[in-house]
């Protein structure tokens, strides 16, 4: 048996070796992602307080669900999220193109620009919600009247998104500067040698280079906009009137204050449906430019 282990092809080992790696990895995978995913899809077929046992309803949380004023209140919020979240990547590569130089000073500003990213979502929300007090936020003295932003329904959402913009875009920002370090200065000089400069030698030379920080920075913006919860709990609650509620604030609402927990997974189900599509059509599109 021993012989046979010592006389194994090299590249059978190497498989062996890997595998023993990615073993750990695997099994953490399995556990933290996988395991939720079904667990969340097959209790979404039963009605359960948490503490009673589950009793099967088949299709009933998905037809309540489809027939909820707030589902589509939600649904609409988080497109909402998802198109002006997406300001964030080109905002990002604006501020990276302006930091990429060698000038004195610069890793400060860098630092002042990366700064909003490190602060957490309960701090960011905090902040905005003094910002846009009607009656001693900064944004009064700024209008010169107190809008009550987060106490409006047709304000609330917009408001709550621009908080949100405010940490996005550094962290697109990052993304991109890390590809425009990595970049091939030989591509660039030869672009300049053949004419091209300004939003030529952009489009043609470096953004081709920068796909995969497009990629990124673009998948991570949509999945923030997808699963926006923090800033919703801590600027509005949901509120006024369910008017800036979304899809994960909405399952949270469900299961937390309602115990429902199979009416959530149903939602849990359904905005993981709308994130995978997403996410499979862009990794299709990047494998085939890579191709």
């Amino acid at each position: 048996m021993s012989r046979n282990k010592v006389h194994a092809p090299l590249a059978q080992r190497r498989k062996r070796t890997a595998l023993l790696f990615l073993l750990p990895a695997m099994v953490i995978f399995a556990v933290y992602v996988i395991y939720p995913i079904l667990s969340s899809f097959c209790l979404s077929f039963y009605n359960w307080d948490g503490v009673t046992d589950k009793s099967w309803v088949g299709f009933a949380n998905y037809n309540e669900l489809f027939h909820n004023p707030v589902f589509f209140t939600a649904l609409k919020n988080n497109v909402l999220w998802l198109v002006l979240l997406m300001l964030a990547p080109p905002i990002g590569l604006a501020f990276a193109l302006y930091l990429n130089q060698s000038v004195w000073g610069m890793r400060l500003v860098k630092s002042l620009f990366f700064s909003p990213f490190v602060l957490s979502g309960v701090v960011i929300g905090l902040i905005f919600s003094w910002f846009y007090d009607p009656a001693f936020g900064l944004l009064k003295l700024i209008v010169g009247h107190g809008i009550p932003v987060l106490g409006d329904e047709h304000y609330a959402t917009f408001g709550i998104i621009f908080a949100a913009l405010w940490p996005q875009v550094p962290f697109c920002m990052i993304l991109y500067l890390t590809g425009l370090t990595g970049m091939n200065p030989e591509i660039i000089e030869a672009g300049r040698m053949e004419g091209a400069k300004g939003w030529t030698l952009l489009w043609h030379v470096v953004l081709p280079q920068l796909k995969s920080a497009t990629f990124m920075s673009i998948t991570l913006t949509v999945i923030g906009a997808l699963r926006s919860f923090d800033l919703i709990a801590v600027m509005s609650g949901g509120g006024p009137y369910d008017s800036s509620t979304v899809l994960a604030y909405f399952m949270y609402d469900q299961s937390i204050k309602y115990f429902r927990f199979g009416y959530s997974a149903a939602i849990a189900v359904v905005l993981f449906l709308i994130m995978s599509v997403f996410i499979t059509y862009q990794l299709r599109r990047l494998l085939r430019s890579e191709s």
